[in-house]
């Protein structure tokens, strides 16, 4: 034991720290250039076979992307996207061992307008990225994120999706593909030249309005990410993609896990963090860069000269407590840093979560969310946490005895209402009786039909009802989202006028029985 008076003459000796081998510890000759983690160093070689297998691993793995298909790439500029571009790139390359089998395609969604970049800067970035796009060689597409005021309101209508493939289908597509490609050589195909799109004044001027109707920076950047989602999947149905690969990392996907949880999107993490979701139907979105984490892409990209490019996001210069999804990239960042394995720990928790929801497939377009397009998860029993929440909202809202009616005019707010975007040739389920605009040459009643706020969150699932809850006012919605409510809204009105003349599926099953 230490005693006050003990005296120290000798010097104390410090614990040796382990080292790192300076080996690689795959050719097990070649002196290690980098470090992923504790035991895992390599060479500049055999960290390059490491990285290109990974990527091949998992597209071969899952065997989602067949031989032949176009496949959309969205890149954004950032590390990780730009990796996976390089990838492809590589793997598609005449002396690549095993080739990649698809057609890719490029499309860049240009999101200056909602973080108030200025003209300039946004044409100096598009200019920057086009220079990285042709040296691919592959067709490319920059959408301005403006084009999403101008969507149809088919973007949030399920397309029938291909039938299910048999279980040799992929084999047999494999050497389809094989001996076509022996027995004819294919030019190689013309890169479309893509123009600098314009933006006008107005459309950047409603994004803004759009963006900033949000009181939070949590709901802006749900938002906007809701609106890039959409504008992507419509780029790849015009151009005539069914697949649409994203750059999501492993270190992102563990942060947009733990966000998720946080915004009540405990329902829909299988769709947001797998692999493949086929929540559109007939275009998949795939994340093949799911395995890397933010560390070993940006020892690649240094290592190997991926060009990328940083583009400013609505959290740039923030602090951690702006945003519930700044606050966990945060914490999951910093405690990586003293725990190694955290990241990796939940993404295979991410990996193992099942939806306990009507798969995305089986739902019906009117039981998906009117903005994520994910089945609804507020049809539950009376029993649950989401019941409870709504009964505890309606009690908020009650007006107390001692309260004044200003008081309450405050505390509850008129119900903000949607613009009218009915055509004036439809007419209302009652078949046009009693219809005062029919009589006065104006079309018919349900033209005039205004839903409120309420009936809106009624299409919602419970994640996204909390986005339109933060927003000042509804109306600065894209008018494909207030079509296709109204749509939704008639449909169901539609529905309970005739439900007492429709069958069951029960009872149409005892029937036949």
């Amino acid at each position: 034991m230490c005693q006050v008076d003990e005296d120290y003459q000798e010097q104390l000796q410090q614990a040796e720290l382990p080292s790192v081998s300076k080996k690689c510890v795959k050719c097990k000759e070649a002196p290690a250039a980098v470090v992923i983690r504790a035991g895992d160093t390599f060479c500049r070689g055999c960290f390059k076979e490491y990285f290109i297998h990974k990527f091949r691993a998992m597209l071969g793995k899952n065997r989602v992307i067949f031989p032949g298909e176009k496949v959309l790439l969205a890149v954004s500029g950032g590390p990780s996207s730009c990796s996976m571009l390089s990838q492809v790139q590589e793997g598609l390359s005449q002396n690549a061992h095993k080739k990649l089998r698809f057609l890719p395609g490029i499309v860049f969604i240009d999101e200056g307008g909602a973080v108030g970049q200025s003209v300039e800067e946004r044409q100096r970035t598009l200019a920057e990225l086009q220079a990285v796009f042709k040296a691919t060689g592959f067709p490319f597409h920059m959408v301005p994120l403006e084009q999403v005021l101008e969507l149809p309101s088919s973007v949030l209508v399920t397309a029938p999706a291909l039938s299910e493939q048999p279980a040799g289908a992929y084999k047999a597509a494999v050497d389809r593909f094989i001996q076509r490609d022996s027995r004819s050589s294919v030019p190689p195909r013309q890169q479309e030249e893509t123009s600098l799109p314009h933006v006008q004044e107005s459309h950047r001027q409603l994004l803004q309005q759009l963006i900033g109707s949000a009181k939070t920076l949590t709901a802006r950047e749900d938002l906007l990410n809701t609106l890039r989602q959409h504008l992507l999947v419509h780029t790849a149905r015009t151009e005539g993609y069914s697949k649409l690969m994203l750059g999501d990392n492993c270190t992102r996907l563990a942060v947009k896990l733990l966000t998720s949880i946080s915004l009540g999107r405990g329902a829909q993490l299988a769709q947001d963090t797998g692999f493949s979701d086929s929540r559109y139907g007939d275009t998949i979105l795939v994340r093949p860069m799911r395995d890397y984490s933010a560390k070993e892409i940006a020892y690649y990209n240094r290592m190997f000269s991926v060009p990328s490019v940083f583009l400013p996001s609505l959290d740039t210069k923030t602090t951690d407590k702006s945003s519930i999804q700044r606050l966990t990239e945060s914490f999951v960042t910093k405690l990586q840093a003293d725990f190694p394995s955290t990241v990796s720990t939940i993404y295979r928790t991410s990996e193992k979560l099942q939806t306990a929801c009507r798969s995305a497939s089986a739902a019906d377009h009117c039981d998906r969310c009117l903005l994520c397009m994910c089945a609804l998860d507020t049809a539950v029993e009376k029993a649950s946490a989401f019941k409870a929440t709504l009964i505890s909202e309606q009690l908020s809202q009650t007006k107390s005895p001692g309260a004044s009616s200003a008081e309450v005019k405050r505390q509850n707010p008129a119900p903000v209402e949607l613009e009218s975007t009915a055509p004036s040739g439809d007419c209302c389920s009652s078949g046009g009786e009693n219809c005062v605009k029919v009589a006065s040459g104006g079309g018919c009643c349900s033209s005039a039909k205004v839903p409120e706020t309420s009936d809106l969150k009624s299409l919602l699932c419970y994640s996204c009802k909390l986005t339109i809850k933060d927003m000042s006012s509804v109306e600065r919605l894209p008018q494909y989202i207030l079509s296709e409510a109204h749509r939704r809204q008639r449909r169901s009105q539609m529905r309970e006028e005739i439900s007492e003349f429709l069958l069951d599926d029960e009872d149409d099953g005892d029937e036949g029985d």
